[in-house]
């Protein structure tokens, strides 16, 4: 086993000012928010396991045996792969996350109730003697990280689509719409609502019904990023009228019929006479929108052919849509702050080497959904499909987990 060493200065100004910069923001906000009440937590005291003593130790034992074994092992080695691993994390990290438990900020009642009634200097042990520990090793049963790529999946769930919506969603059928230059967000709900039969049509509610829900979203995000084309279809009717009478609609679906907003479908280059079956079905109340009902009840038969005509004439611009990152390329996002294979060299970061899967994707969705709270990790989790935190999970919980030695040396 390799042991690193890093020297820390408690004192210098220079270790305070790159601890601002790379300070965790959910760790920091955790902290003040515990402490707040006391008014006692100052910029360094989460460094407070780093002083422990071989007594220290041997009490931050003894209270872990009576809290925290029972889930998390006495040797901080979790046989539940849900609970992580606390052996070989980093101390004041683990302080940290004790402080967050007990002021009630994480939503987990187990762990508020085990360290709701313990001293900030017990934490402090108790973090000191996890850290000490000897760090969890790769479980060789763990799942190995996927080479899944969900861009191939989406063309192969869309093979059958091919026939009448193209092979790249251009339509080359009149009445059949262009998928390509769509959001996927709004392909997504379309999809789904064909098939539970809000909106109505046999055959695509019979194509849609054995696809899954990720199997949908595949197939949105391969049209949303195939090169734009208009629908290779006749329009008849009067663009230029058109233009005049589709003046009402750009506040929705833009002034080039290109959409802002992704729960709204871009009109540009779609096949005029699904425009033209779309606004009659929404005309006559076969497809349930008032804010379209009532637009579309004040067009004619003719009013209706010419803005078809002048949408689909217009030119579909590339959905603001990017390529999902590769799992290397996240593992090498992830290993900024957690540290190369997850292996943290900051006290205030966590290792990720070596833990339990199951519990890193649940912090995954945590930070996702808001139970966790941090801009950093919040932001990078909603980018996150549920691909990509089963492969993250998995990559990291096969890396060799690496002890670390943190040295507290006195300030000049």
């Amino acid at each position: 086993m390799r042991t690193e060493h890093m020297r820390i200065n408690r004192k210098s100004p220079v270790t305070f000012s790159a601890w601002a910069a790379l300070l965790s923001a959910a760790v920091l906000f955790h902290a003040q928010d515990a402490t707040a009440q006391s008014g006692s937590f100052k910029p360094g005291d989460e460094l407070r396991p780093l002083y422990a003593t071989i007594d220290d130790l041997a009490e931050g034992k003894r209270l872990a045996e009576q809290s925290c074994a029972a889930c998390h092992g006495l040797n901080g080695i979790s046989i539940d792969r849900v609970i992580p691993n606390l052996a070989g994390q980093r101390a004041p990290y683990l302080y940290l996350e004790l402080l967050a438990y007990q002021a009630g900020l994480r939503p987990d009642t187990p762990m508020t109730a085990k360290v709701k009634f313990l001293s900030d200097d017990a934490l402090v042990k108790v973090a000191a003697y996890f850290a000490s520990l000897d760090p969890a090793q790769p479980d060789p049963a763990a799942s190995a990280p996927s080479n899944f790529d969900p861009i191939q999946a989406g063309k192969t769930a869309s093979a059958s689509c091919a026939g009448c919506h193209g092979d790249v969603g251009i339509s080359k059928m009149p009445g059949t719409p262009s998928l390509v230059a769509l959001d996927p967000q709004y392909l997504t709900a379309a999809m789904k609502a064909y098939r539970i039969g809000n909106r109505k049509n046999d055959l695509m509610k019979s194509m849609l019904t054995p696809l899954s829900d990720a199997d949908i979203s595949h197939v949105a995000l391969f049209y949303a990023l195939q090169k734009p084309g208009r629908a290779q279809t006749p329009a008849p009717g009067d663009k230029d009228a058109g233009k005049a009478a589709s003046a009402s609609c750009s506040g929705c679906h833009g002034d080039e019929g290109v959409s802002s907003n992704p729960n709204t479908p871009s009109l540009a280059g779609q096949d005029a006479q699904y425009i033209v079956a779309a606004l009659r079905a929404y005309k006559s109340g076969a497809r349930s929108d008032e804010t379209m009902k009532s637009l579309a009840s004040a067009l004619d038969e003719m009013a209706i052919k010419n803005m078809s005509a002048y949408y689909a004439a217009l030119n579909p611009q590339p959905v603001n849509v990017r390529k999902p990152l590769s799992a290397e390329e996240w593992v090498a996002r992830c290993d900024r702050c957690h540290g190369v294979n997850g292996n943290s060299i900051n006290v205030r970061f966590p290792a990720l080497a070596g833990q339990n899967d199951k519990y890193l994707e649940n912090v995954l969705h945590a930070y996702q959904n808001g139970s966790r709270r941090s801009p950093e990790m919040s932001a990078m989790a909603q980018a996150l499909g549920d691909d990509d935190i089963r492969n993250l999970a998995a990559y990291y919980s096969r890396q060799k987990a690496k002890a670390v030695l943190f040295m507290v040396v006195p300030g000049k």
